[in-house]
């Protein structure tokens, strides 16, 4: 599908972020969009940023939406059918993501299952509603974001990313796996599989607010105590940081992983679109995701000892985000 002019796409977790950036370069390009997100304020945001480059004629329709609960995506689905008075769609974009629950032990077992709902489920429910209609379509795409923790499960030595990547490595699989499906059973689905590397967006401060949690600035001294037990593993000298000081170092944490990465979430958004167009499979984001790629099939023994991260940074990988505050944030 070269041409998105006049094609009807949905865009999960549309609030922000890629989303957001698909969802206005989509509409730019004259497709009709239908996004979801939890915050509607996020979405009026998107709607009114792709409203300024979009073509006449162009529909863009907002709906609230938990993609880790199907009663609520099949409530989506059908709004979309008849905001847009249609009987199919040709893209799906299942994007929605969140960060949280680190570790399997030691984490609230609720917050690892949101986690996991949301990275998962997301993708899960998003393609019962949706695939349907993607068939239904005369040619479609569906398009699922899985993560560099899709092949590689950690931040690096000593930070915990269970749930997240478990949830990631299921979309990858799931994925794959749709490839022979289509084809025997749809070959005019196309289906690809989105492994971003860091990407500048507000995933920290979003999943923050899914989940439910405090704010940096709002965590009292007992919420900090496993910020420092986990600082304290990585040989940093907690003792001498106040609670003050480790608030402001995951305020600023998040702050920089939106601001400071090695890739915008517009230029991630083009290569996203980029790659949809020449049918690839797979789309590797960001020069990092190739790094990391390459070094896992590399040395996949390795990949989880200090020297494997010693190795990434010494290639420009990671060196742009203190992996203790990446970890204090996760």
């Amino acid at each position: 599908m070269r041409d998105f002019a006049g094609r009807i796409a949905v865009v999960t977790g549309g609030g922000t972020g890629m989303g957001r950036e698909l969802c206005r370069q989509l509409t730019a390009e004259g497709a009709h969009v239908a996004m979801c997100d939890v915050s509607v304020e996020h979405m009026e945001e998107t709607a009114a940023l792709c409203g300024q480059d979009a073509p006449d004629g162009v529909r863009i329709s907002t709906h609230p939406c938990d993609v880790s609960e199907e009663e609520q995506v099949l409530r989506f689905r059908d709004q979309v059918l008849e905001r847009h008075e249609t009987d199919c769609v040709h893209l799906l974009f299942n994007n929605a993501g969140i960060a949280g629950a680190g570790s399997f032990l030691t984490d609230p077992r609720e917050e690892w299952e949101k986690t996991f709902g949301v990275c998962w489920g997301g993708i899960y429910f998003g393609c019962r509603a949706f695939l349907p209609l993607l068939v239904a379509a005369d040619e479609a795409h569906v398009v699922n974001t899985s993560s560099v923790n899709g092949f590689w499960a950690a931040l690096g030595p000593g930070v915990p990313h269970t749930s997240y990547s478990a949830a990631k490595f299921a979309v990858k699989g799931f994925s794959e796996a749709l490839i022979n499906d289509l084809r025997v059973n749809a070959p005019h689905v196309k289906v690809s599989l989105v492994m971003p590397g860091h990407v500048g967006t507000s995933i920290v401060m979003n999943s923050t607010a899914v989940l439910g949690r405090p704010s940096p600035k709002e965590m009292t001294a007992e919420d900090l105590e496993p910020i420092r037990e986990r600082m304290k593993r990585q040989g940093l000298p907690v003792d001498a940081i106040s609670d003050d000081q480790i608030r402001e170092v995951m305020h600023q944490a998040g702050l920089a992983f939106r601001d400071a990465a090695p890739l915008s979430a517009a230029d991630a958004a083009t290569q996203i679109l980029d790659g949809v167009r020449a049918e690839r499979w797979r789309i590797l984001v960001g020069e990092d995701a190739h790094v990391l790629d390459d070094a896992v099939r590399a040395d996949p023994e390795s990949a989880y000892e200090a020297s494997f991260m010693q190795k990434l940074q010494a290639k420009g990988v990671f060196d742009r985000m203190p992996l203790q505050a990446l970890g204090a944030e996760d």
